[in-house]
């Protein structure tokens, strides 16, 4: 099977996890874990929303590798495709370095979060290396950071209009703001930063891997 046939079944794979996932998370009433609610509230997590803008841009790709295959390469397509990959990698690296070790696998890879968390993100970086987009702009990079500086920005708009409000149900669920609005902000910025780190390393893995010879 070639890498363009593997990548085609992997995009399947993300739609088909990402419906799952949200299946699970909507109506699974049991305990799911650290970082989960109960319903729709679960959209205010950074997971949640970059799993499902990933899943969309699968659907998306789908549908574009139907009407004309020559559409795949396109700048809109492929930057699509890295700052979705780029979010959900970035949640990926985040939950198995940091959140993993703080608040231990158990709690972040059970329900709705074993798709959101790892299964989703690895099937989605692996997929982006592997196919052929050509030579991908270092701007595309720079652009896959907008998502996570986006929702950063409402994150902290929220906590200066409403209050940080009392853990855990108030606005500051990531309890960024523990130690001050200061080291919140220098937070923020660290997390973009990393977005668009990881951005970097997906065009680089993508330059070395996604080479189709078929």
């Amino acid at each position: 099977m070639n890498r363009n046939k593997i990548a085609a079944l992997l995009n399947i794979l993300i739609i088909i996890l990402t419906l799952i996932g949200l299946f699970v998370m909507l109506y699974n009433n049991s305990d799911q874990g650290v970082f989960s609610t109960q319903g729709f509230a679960n959209l205010k997590y950074y997971t949640v929303l970059s799993n499902l803008f990933c899943g969309a841009v699968a659907v998306i790709y789908g549908v574009v590798s139907l009407v004309s295959k020559d559409n795949l390469k396109s700048s809109l397509m492929r930057r699509l495709k890295l700052m979705a990959v780029s979010c959900v990698g970035l949640t990926f690296i985040q939950i198995a370095g940091f959140f993993g070790p703080l608040y231990g696998y158990s709690e972040l890879y059970k329900g709705s979060n074993l798709y959101f968390h790892l299964i989703i993100p690895i099937l989605a970086m692996v997929e982006f290396v592997i196919i052929d987009f050509g030579r991908i702009p270092f701007v595309d990079t720079v652009i896959s950071a907008i998502p996570t500086f986006m929702y950063g920005f409402v994150y902290l708009v929220n906590i200066l209009i409403n209050g940080i409000g009392e853990w855990p149900d108030g606005n500051d669920w990531y309890g960024f703001m523990n130690w001050g609005l200061g080291v919140g902000l220098v937070i923020y910025a660290g997390i973009v930063l990393a977005s668009f780190a990881m951005a970097c390393a997906l065009r680089g893995l993508n330059r070395l891997l996604g080479r189709s010879k078929s």
